[in-house]
C-alpha cells in the first residue's frame, strides 16, 4: 500500500530537529526503549480494540528518505536564512535504515488504559522518528475499530455495513477507517477502494439521484432491475417509504425478480420497518431484507432494537468513520528506559501534577491472566528485567486498589516480537483472521464490560516490584 511513495516525512517537525540533535551530539545510536499506551477508555466504555499494527509494519518496511524528501529538508531555513540541517546530516538520513526491535500486542486484542501496547527498543534517533507516524496510525485505527465493535454489539448479530467513505477525514482516513471498521465487526463496506485493498465484501444500493433521474419511482426501480436483475436492493424513501416498498414489490413480481432488500434512509425507522415488514411478508417476500441508514450509531441502533424494529442490515457511516462522539484516542509514546555509557538500562519517567500523566518506567510487558474457564481476570504490567514474578498488582492510578492473583491462573504475554534488529519476524495474519480474533477475544471478558452505561471495569495493575520502582523514581525526581 505504501510502495508508491515515500512517507518518511509523515511526522512532526520536532522529531527531525530532535533527530538532528541526537546526531549532532553523537547520541544517535544510544539505546532507548519507548512505549505506546493510551490514557482514557474511549467512548465512555471499558476497553479499546487494538488495530493498525499491520499498517505500521508496512510503514516501517517502506521507511526511507527519498531524493525529494532530502531536497525539501535541505531547503528549510532558520531565522538567519541559513539551512536548518547541514548536508552531512541529510546524507546520514539518506543512508538510514531501520534497526530497532518492535514488540507489540496483536491486532484484535482487547486492550486497556496505561498498558504498554507497542514497545520500540533501539537507537534513540530511529525510535524517536517512529513516534508521530506510529501515533497517527495506531490511535486512529484503534479508535475506529473500537467504535465499530460497539456498533456491532448493539446490532446483536445483524449485519453492519460500513457506509462512511464520503464523510471520512480525507481519502487516507477513509481507507484506514474501512480497514479498522472491518476488524471491529462490520462485515462489508460501500467503499470500493477499501474493498479492493483489504478484500472486504462490498454492498450498496443506489442513491436518491437515481430515483429522481426517472419520471417515476417505479420506472427507476424497473430500470435498475433491468441493469442489475440479480442485485435488486431498492432505496424506497425518496418520496414515500411505504409507497416505495409497494412499487418495489410490483416491479419484483412483474419481472419475476428476487428482491434482495429495500433501504430506509429517513423517517421513523422503527415504525416504518415494522409496517414495511408486514407489507413484504403479506406479498410473499419474507426473505427480503430491510436495511436502515441515516446517521446511525450504537445508541440509536440499541434503541431501535428495543422498539422492535424489523431491520436486518445497518448501514453506518458518519458516526463510525469519524468516531463522531470522540475525536481521537489519547495515545502517547514515551521513553521508558535509556542505556547509559556502561551499557546498563536506566529507568526514565515523565512526571506530572496529574497522576494519569505520570508514565511507567522500565522494559515493559503485559501479562494477561485467565481462569480455568478461559475467562480473563486481570492484566499485569511488569518489567522484563525483574526475574521473579509476583502475584500482587497495584492500580497505576489509585494505589489503594490492589488485586492478588491466584497462583493457578493461566497467562500469556501480550507483546510479541514484530521486528528484531530491524528485520520483520512477525507473520502478519489476514484481515479476516484479525476480525475473527477480535470476536473471540471480546467473548473471553465479562459480558457486562460491553454495557454502554456504567460498564464493568477490568483490572489492570502494576506488579508490586514495578510499582515500588516507579514510586521510588518519582520521589527521586521530585
Amino acid at each position: 500500500m505504501y510502495d508508491r511513495m515515500s512517507l518518511a516525512l509523515l511526522t512532526d517537525f520536532y522529531q527531525l530537529t530532535m533527530a538532528y540533535g541526537y546526531w549532532k551530539t553523537k547520541m544517535a545510536n544510544k539505546e532507548a526503549s519507548f512505549c505506546f499506551s493510551f490514557r482514557k477508555k474511549p467512548f465512555g466504555g471499558s476497553f479499546a480494540l487494538f488495530a493498525g499494527l499491520n499498517t505500521l509494519i508496512d510503514f516501517v518496511n517502506s521507511f526511507k528518505y527519498d531524493h525529494q524528501d532530502l531536497h525539501y529538508l535541505a531547503s528549510l531555513k532558520n531565522a538567519d536564512k541559513e539551512p536548518i540541517f547541514e548536508e552531512a546530516f541529510l546524507n546520514y538520513l539518506a543512508d538510514l535504515r531501520f534497526f530497532c526491535d518492535i514488540d507489540a500486542a496483536e491486532e484484535g486484542e482487547i486492550v486497556f488504559p496505561n498498558e504498554p501496547l507497542i514497545r520500540v527498543t533501539g537507537p534513540i534517533l530511529q525510535a524517536q522518528l517512529l513516534e508521530s507516524p506510529l501515533l497517527n496510525i495506531i490511535n486512529f485505527q484503534t479508535l475506529i475499530a473500537t467504535k465499530a465493535s460497539r456498533i456491532c454489539f448493539a446490532a446483536e448479530g445483524d449485519s453492519v455495513v460500513e457506509f462512511g467513505m464520503r464523510r471520512a477525514q480525507g481519502f487516507d482516513g477513509a481507507i484506514s477507517a474501512t480497514r479498522a471498521a472491518f476488524i471491529g465487526g462490520c462485515d462489508s463496506t460501500s467503499h470500493v477502494l477499501g474493498g479492493k485493498l483489504f478484500k472486504i465484501p462490498l454492498k450498496g444500493t443506489q442513491s436518491h439521484s437515481w430515483i429522481m433521474a426517472f419520471a417515476k419511482e417505479e420506472i427507476a426501480f424497473r430500470a435498475f432491475a433491468d441493469v442489475m436483475p440479480k442485485n435488486c436492493f431498492f432505496l424506497v424513501d425518496t418520496y414515500d417509504s411505504v409507497e416505495g416498498v409497494k412499487k418495489a414489490i410490483k416491479v419484483a413480481k412483474k419481472n419475476k425478480l428476487n428482491l434482495l432488500g429495500i433501504r430506509l434512509d429517513s423517517g421513523d425507522l422503527a415504525a416504518l420497518s415494522i409496517k414495511v415488514r408486514k407489507i413484504l411478508n403479506n406479498a410473499g417476500f419474507e426473505k427480503t431484507k430491510i436495511m436502515a441508514s441515516n446517521e446511525l450509531d450504537e445508541y440509536l441502533i440499541r434503541d431501535l432494537k428495543k422498539q422492535g424494529a424489523c431491520i436486518d442490515l445497518w448501514g453506518v457511516g458518519t458516526n463510525l468513520v469519524t468516531a463522531k462522539d470522540q475525536s481521537a484516542l489519547d495515545g502517547i509514546y514515551k521513553m521508558a528506559a535509556l542505556k547509559n555509557n556502561k551499557g546498563h538500562w536506566e529507568n526514565k519517567i515523565k512526571i506530572s501534577e496529574q497522576i494519569s500523566k505520570i508514565t511507567t518506567p522500565g522494559i515493559l510487558q503485559v501479562r494477561r491472566f485467565s481462569n480455568t474457564h478461559g475467562k480473563y481476570v486481570a492484566d499485569a504490567i511488569y518489567d522484563e528485567r525483574t526475574k521473579k514474578r509476583q502475584n500482587l498488582l497495584i492500580d497505576p492510578i489509585d494505589p489503594t486498589i490492589e488485586k492478588k492473583l491466584d497462583k493457578e491462573l493461566i497467562y500469556r504475554d501480550l507483546l510479541v516480537p514484530v521486528f528484531k534488529r530491524g528485520k520483520l519476524v512477525y507473520d502478519s495474519p489476514s484481515l479476516l483472521s484479525i476480525r475473527k480474533k477480535a470476536h473471540v477475544e471480546i467473548n473471553k471478558f465479562s459480558h457486562e464490560m460491553r454495557r454502554f452505561l456504567n460498564p464493568e471495569s477490568y483490572f489492570v495493575g502494576l506488579e508490586k516490584p514495578l510499582y515500588t520502582t516507579k514510586l521510588k523514581l518519582i520521589r527521586q525526581v521530585r
